[in-house]
């Protein structure tokens, strides 16, 4: 029987050391739900501003956690997760420990059927409207999403176009709605995907899961053929997040949606 002991050397992986600060994995605790402001994230996690930046800084340094100027206010920034890039730190971090470990959220897809999302950007042109195709194919059909504008404007051809080549969806007949057309209706979920909706996000019935994703505008006023690389990155940004968001609404006992 081989009873060796492990070299004294053996260290828990560099993640494992980074995110395991007590502080850091509030912070991320809170970025896993939204994008947020570092004051918010000062005022949520009851500790300095001062001090919360400086584990943000660290947390980007290890490249956990990203930040984007606000298109509302250029002087404020927004941190977000990667979470892609956590999800396979912790599946080598599992297996550091045993090879046997998986990462296996449950899965209940009763919580997923009729589960009501509304999306929101400032135009409803392209982002709110791809990730509501998104989220619809995504799901096989069980979530019931929309999207609407602060300032609707008729659907852009590239957001038209990324779908059906890339996703083979077809949105060329969603048409762009009022935000002021879902006041007063009820959601499970209201996620701004544009920080300057976010401002102007009116309350909603039965205190819904209020979510903000900070991603950038991709119609940027150039020529079609320009802007398009911009709208896949969108688009691939987008699928990833629906794609966890859908994992946590499944991985929820119904109990638990509002």
């Amino acid at each position: 029987m081989n009873t060796r002991p492990l070299s004294p050397d053996v260290a828990p992986p560099a993640f494992l050391q980074l995110a395991g600060h007590p502080l850091r994995w509030r912070l991320l605790s809170e970025l896993a739900r939204s994008d947020r402001l570092v004051q918010e994230l000062a005022g949520l996690v009851g500790e300095a501003q001062n001090l919360v930046s400086y584990h943000l800084g660290k947390l980007r340094d290890g490249r956990l956690v990203n930040a984007r100027r606000s298109s509302a206010d250029r002087r404020d920034t927004y941190y977000g997760l990667d979470l892609v890039r956590i999800g396979a730190l912790l599946s080598v971090a599992g297996g550091a420990l045993h090879p046997g470990l998986r990462l296996a959220p449950p899965q209940r897809d009763d919580a997923l059927v009729g589960a009501k999302v509304l999306f929101l950007c400032t135009g409803n042109s392209a982002r709110s409207q791809m990730a509501e195709a998104l989220a619809r194919a995504l799901s096989g059909g069980a979530i019931e999403a929309v999207s609407a504008g602060s300032h609707p404007k008729a659907l852009h051809p590239n957001a038209v176009r990324v779908m059906a080549e890339d996703y083979g969806l077809d949105i060329a007949g969603q048409a762009s709605k009022s935000l002021d057309l879902f006041e007063g209706e009820r959601f499970d979920w209201v996620i701004s995907l544009c920080d300057r909706v976010r401002e102007v996000c009116p309350e909603f019935p039965d205190r819904p899961e209020v979510v903000h994703w900070s991603i950038p505008n991709p119609a940027t006023g150039e020529p079609d053929d320009v802007t398009y690389p911009l709208f896949r990155d969108t688009a691939a940004e987008l699928s990833t997040r629906i794609g966890f968001l859908i994992a946590d609404m499944a991985a929820r006992d119904p109990k638990e949606i509002p």
